[in-house]
Protein backbone atom coordinates (compact mmCIF):
# COMPACT_ATOMS: atom_id res chain seq x y z
CA UNK A 1 0.00 0.00 0.00
CA UNK A 2 1.50 3.30 -1.09
CA UNK A 3 2.03 6.15 1.33
CA UNK A 4 -0.55 8.90 0.83
CA UNK A 5 1.08 12.22 0.02
CA UNK A 6 -0.50 14.04 2.97
CA UNK A 7 0.26 11.30 5.52
CA UNK A 8 3.41 12.01 7.55
CA UNK A 9 5.87 9.18 7.97
CA UNK A 10 6.05 10.08 11.66
CA UNK A 11 3.47 12.15 13.52
CA UNK A 12 4.00 13.83 16.88
CA UNK A 13 1.34 14.29 19.54
CA UNK A 14 2.10 16.36 22.61
CA UNK A 15 0.49 15.19 25.84
CA UNK A 16 1.71 17.63 28.44
CA UNK A 17 5.46 16.98 28.85
CA UNK A 18 5.34 13.79 26.75
CA UNK A 19 5.90 13.65 22.99
CA UNK A 20 4.33 10.61 21.33
CA UNK A 21 5.98 9.83 18.00
CA UNK A 22 3.93 7.48 15.85
CA UNK A 23 5.54 5.86 12.83
CA UNK A 24 3.26 5.32 9.81
CA UNK A 25 5.57 4.56 6.90
CA UNK A 26 3.48 2.09 4.93
CA UNK A 27 3.35 -0.78 4.67
CA UNK A 28 5.60 -1.97 7.50
CA UNK A 29 7.71 0.99 8.74
CA UNK A 30 10.70 -0.33 6.82
CA UNK A 31 13.81 1.38 8.11
CA UNK A 32 15.86 3.48 5.73
CA UNK A 33 16.88 7.11 5.19
CA UNK A 34 13.27 8.30 4.81
CA UNK A 35 12.00 6.90 8.10
CA UNK A 36 15.23 7.63 9.96
CA UNK A 37 15.11 11.23 8.75
CA UNK A 38 11.47 11.62 9.78
CA UNK A 39 12.12 10.25 13.28
CA UNK A 40 15.18 12.46 13.68
CA UNK A 41 13.22 15.57 12.73
CA UNK A 42 10.46 14.78 15.23
CA UNK A 43 13.01 14.11 17.96
CA UNK A 44 14.43 17.58 17.38
CA UNK A 45 10.96 19.13 17.53
CA UNK A 46 10.16 17.20 20.70
CA UNK A 47 13.33 18.49 22.32
CA UNK A 48 12.58 22.05 21.20
CA UNK A 49 9.07 21.71 22.67
CA UNK A 50 10.57 21.02 26.08
CA UNK A 51 9.42 17.41 26.24
CA UNK A 52 10.52 15.46 29.30
CA UNK A 53 9.78 12.00 27.89
CA UNK A 54 9.27 10.58 24.40
CA UNK A 55 7.31 7.53 23.26
CA UNK A 56 8.20 5.87 19.96
CA UNK A 57 5.44 3.62 18.64
CA UNK A 58 3.76 2.47 15.44
CA UNK A 59 0.38 3.36 14.02
CA UNK A 60 0.50 0.39 11.65
CA UNK A 61 0.15 -3.37 12.11
CA UNK A 62 3.81 -3.78 13.07
CA UNK A 63 6.35 -1.72 14.97
CA UNK A 64 8.97 -2.18 12.25
CA UNK A 65 9.46 -5.19 9.99
CA UNK A 66 13.12 -4.44 9.32
CA UNK A 67 15.25 -2.54 6.88
CA UNK A 68 14.16 -1.52 3.40
CA UNK A 69 16.01 -4.25 1.47
CA UNK A 70 15.58 -2.35 -1.80
CA UNK A 71 18.42 -0.13 -0.57
CA UNK A 72 20.91 -3.00 -0.40
CA UNK A 73 21.65 -3.16 -4.12
CA UNK A 74 23.86 -0.10 -3.94
CA UNK A 75 25.62 -1.49 -0.88
CA UNK A 76 26.57 -4.66 -2.77
CA UNK A 77 28.22 -2.63 -5.52
CA UNK A 78 29.92 -0.40 -2.95
CA UNK A 79 27.97 2.74 -3.89
CA UNK A 80 27.21 4.86 -0.81
CA UNK A 81 28.23 2.05 1.52
CA UNK A 82 30.06 4.03 4.16
CA UNK A 83 27.61 6.93 4.00
CA UNK A 84 24.65 4.67 4.73
CA UNK A 85 26.46 2.96 7.58
CA UNK A 86 27.52 6.21 9.24
CA UNK A 87 23.98 7.60 9.08
CA UNK A 88 22.62 4.52 10.85
CA UNK A 89 25.16 4.62 13.66
CA UNK A 90 24.85 8.39 14.04
CA UNK A 91 21.09 7.96 14.35
CA UNK A 92 21.43 5.40 17.14
CA UNK A 93 23.84 7.70 18.93
CA UNK A 94 21.27 10.48 18.55
CA UNK A 95 18.69 8.32 20.35
CA UNK A 96 21.12 7.21 23.02
CA UNK A 97 22.44 10.69 23.81
CA UNK A 98 19.26 12.73 23.46
CA UNK A 99 18.83 14.34 26.91
CA UNK A 100 15.28 12.99 27.19
CA UNK A 101 14.16 9.45 28.13
CA UNK A 102 12.76 7.50 25.15
CA UNK A 103 10.32 4.62 25.52
CA UNK A 104 9.92 2.16 22.63
CA UNK A 105 6.41 0.67 22.63
CA UNK A 106 6.29 -2.47 20.48
CA UNK A 107 3.46 -4.46 18.97
CA UNK A 108 3.35 -6.78 15.97
CA UNK A 109 6.81 -7.60 14.67
CA UNK A 110 10.02 -5.81 15.52
CA UNK A 111 12.70 -7.36 13.35
CA UNK A 112 16.16 -6.58 12.02
CA UNK A 113 16.63 -2.84 11.81
CA UNK A 114 13.43 -2.39 13.81
CA UNK A 115 15.00 -4.16 16.77
CA UNK A 116 18.13 -2.02 16.39
CA UNK A 117 15.88 1.05 16.46
CA UNK A 118 14.30 -0.17 19.70
CA UNK A 119 17.71 -0.91 21.23
CA UNK A 120 18.64 2.74 20.77
CA UNK A 121 15.83 3.71 23.14
CA UNK A 122 16.09 3.83 26.94
CA UNK A 123 13.14 1.60 27.85
CA UNK A 124 11.55 -1.13 25.72
CA UNK A 125 8.05 -2.36 26.44
CA UNK A 126 6.47 -5.00 24.20
CA UNK A 127 3.05 -6.59 23.83
CA UNK A 128 2.90 -10.28 24.69
CA UNK A 129 1.96 -11.25 21.13
CA UNK A 130 4.81 -9.31 19.53
CA UNK A 131 7.72 -11.08 17.87
CA UNK A 132 11.22 -9.65 18.00
CA UNK A 133 14.46 -10.81 16.45
CA UNK A 134 17.60 -10.25 14.44
CA UNK A 135 16.58 -12.10 11.30
CA UNK A 136 19.17 -10.73 8.88
CA UNK A 137 20.88 -14.14 8.52
CA UNK A 138 18.01 -15.20 6.24
CA UNK A 139 19.33 -12.62 3.74
CA UNK A 140 22.97 -13.57 4.16
CA UNK A 141 23.55 -10.63 6.48
CA UNK A 142 23.77 -9.79 10.15
CA UNK A 143 22.58 -6.65 12.01
CA UNK A 144 24.16 -3.71 10.19
CA UNK A 145 23.34 -0.79 12.46
CA UNK A 146 24.94 -1.71 15.77
CA UNK A 147 22.48 -4.35 16.94
CA UNK A 148 25.04 -7.04 17.73
CA UNK A 149 27.14 -4.94 20.06
CA UNK A 150 24.06 -3.55 21.80
CA UNK A 151 22.74 -7.05 22.34
CA UNK A 152 26.11 -8.05 23.81
CA UNK A 153 25.83 -5.12 26.23
CA UNK A 154 22.40 -6.25 27.38
CA UNK A 155 22.41 -10.05 27.27
CA UNK A 156 26.02 -11.16 26.74
CA UNK A 157 27.93 -12.50 23.76
CA UNK A 158 26.43 -16.01 23.79
CA UNK A 159 22.82 -14.85 23.51
CA UNK A 160 23.73 -12.06 21.07
CA UNK A 161 25.41 -14.56 18.74
CA UNK A 162 22.44 -16.89 19.08
CA UNK A 163 20.05 -14.15 18.02
CA UNK A 164 22.05 -13.06 14.97
CA UNK A 165 23.26 -16.48 13.83
CA UNK A 166 20.01 -18.41 14.21
CA UNK A 167 17.85 -15.52 13.06
CA UNK A 168 14.85 -16.60 15.09
CA UNK A 169 11.83 -14.60 16.19
CA UNK A 170 11.41 -14.48 19.96
CA UNK A 171 8.39 -13.72 22.09
CA UNK A 172 8.45 -10.69 24.38
CA UNK A 173 8.42 -12.73 27.59
CA UNK A 174 11.61 -14.56 26.60
CA UNK A 175 13.45 -11.36 25.79
CA UNK A 176 12.27 -9.78 29.04
CA UNK A 177 13.65 -12.78 30.90
CA UNK A 178 16.97 -12.46 29.09
CA UNK A 179 17.12 -8.73 29.81
CA UNK A 180 17.04 -7.49 26.21
CA UNK A 181 13.79 -5.62 26.79
CA UNK A 182 12.46 -4.07 29.98
CA UNK A 183 8.88 -5.28 30.11
CA UNK A 184 6.40 -7.61 28.40
CA UNK A 185 2.72 -6.86 28.98
CA UNK A 186 -0.64 -8.21 27.78
CA UNK A 187 -1.58 -6.72 24.42
CA UNK A 188 -4.51 -4.82 25.85
CA UNK A 189 -2.28 -3.18 28.47
CA UNK A 190 0.44 -1.95 26.10
CA UNK A 191 -0.84 1.58 25.48
CA UNK A 192 -1.75 2.39 29.07
CA UNK A 193 1.40 0.87 30.55
CA UNK A 194 3.55 2.73 28.01
CA UNK A 195 1.94 6.04 28.96
CA UNK A 196 2.28 5.25 32.66
CA UNK A 197 6.02 4.65 32.29
CA UNK A 198 6.46 7.74 30.14
CA UNK A 199 4.56 9.83 32.68
CA UNK A 200 6.73 8.53 35.50
CA UNK A 201 9.86 9.43 33.54
CA UNK A 202 8.47 12.84 32.66
CA UNK A 203 7.75 13.61 36.31
CA UNK A 204 11.34 12.89 37.23
CA UNK A 205 14.39 15.19 37.39
CA UNK A 206 15.00 15.71 33.68
CA UNK A 207 18.50 17.15 34.05
CA UNK A 208 19.57 14.16 36.14
CA UNK A 209 17.99 11.78 33.63
CA UNK A 210 20.05 13.38 30.85
CA UNK A 211 23.22 12.84 32.87
CA UNK A 212 22.19 9.24 33.55
CA UNK A 213 21.87 8.62 29.81
CA UNK A 214 25.31 10.11 29.16
CA UNK A 215 27.02 8.05 31.84
CA UNK A 216 25.24 4.83 30.83
CA UNK A 217 26.27 5.35 27.20
CA UNK A 218 29.84 6.13 28.17
CA UNK A 219 30.14 3.12 30.48
CA UNK A 220 28.68 0.80 27.85
CA UNK A 221 30.76 2.14 24.98
CA UNK A 222 34.07 3.00 26.66
CA UNK A 223 34.01 1.25 30.02
CA UNK A 224 33.52 2.05 33.68
CA UNK A 225 36.88 3.81 34.04
CA UNK A 226 36.00 6.27 31.26
CA UNK A 227 32.63 6.92 32.88
CA UNK A 228 34.28 7.46 36.27
CA UNK A 229 36.68 9.97 34.76
CA UNK A 230 33.87 11.92 33.05
CA UNK A 231 31.34 11.65 35.86
CA UNK A 232 32.11 14.90 37.70
CA UNK A 233 31.84 16.96 34.51
CA UNK A 234 28.65 15.22 33.39
CA UNK A 235 27.06 15.79 36.81
CA UNK A 236 27.74 19.54 36.88
CA UNK A 237 24.35 20.52 35.37
CA UNK A 238 22.57 18.56 38.10
CA UNK A 239 24.12 20.72 40.84
CA UNK A 240 22.90 23.84 39.03
CA UNK A 241 19.37 22.53 38.42
CA UNK A 242 16.17 23.79 39.97
CA UNK A 243 15.01 20.19 40.34
CA UNK A 244 17.81 19.45 42.80
CA UNK A 245 16.78 22.43 44.93
CA UNK A 246 13.16 21.27 44.74
CA UNK A 247 14.08 17.70 45.63
CA UNK A 248 16.19 18.67 48.64
CA UNK A 249 13.57 21.10 49.92
CA UNK A 250 10.81 18.52 49.54
CA UNK A 251 12.89 15.85 51.25
CA UNK A 252 13.57 18.16 54.17
CA UNK A 253 9.91 19.10 54.54
CA UNK A 254 7.99 15.96 53.51
CA UNK A 255 10.47 13.08 53.29
CA UNK A 256 11.45 11.14 50.16
CA UNK A 257 9.39 10.62 47.03
CA UNK A 258 7.06 13.65 47.13
CA UNK A 259 9.03 16.23 45.14
CA UNK A 260 7.30 17.76 42.11
CA UNK A 261 10.03 18.43 39.58
CA UNK A 262 9.76 20.98 36.79
CA UNK A 263 12.41 19.45 34.57
CA UNK A 264 14.97 22.23 34.71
Amino acid sequence: MAQEADTPLVSREQRGPISILTMAYRPYNLLGPKLIGAIARELTLAEEAGSRAIVLKSGLRHFCAGADVSLFGARITGEGRSDSEIKGIDFLHRLELLPIPIVASIHGVCLGGGLELALGCDYIIAAASSKLGSVEAALGLHPLMGGIQRQVQRIGAARAKEMSMLGRRYDAATLERWGLINLAVPDEALEQTTLSIAEELARGPTVAHAATKQLAWLAASQGVVAADQAMTKIQEPIWASEDLKTGLASFKKNGPGLAKFEGR
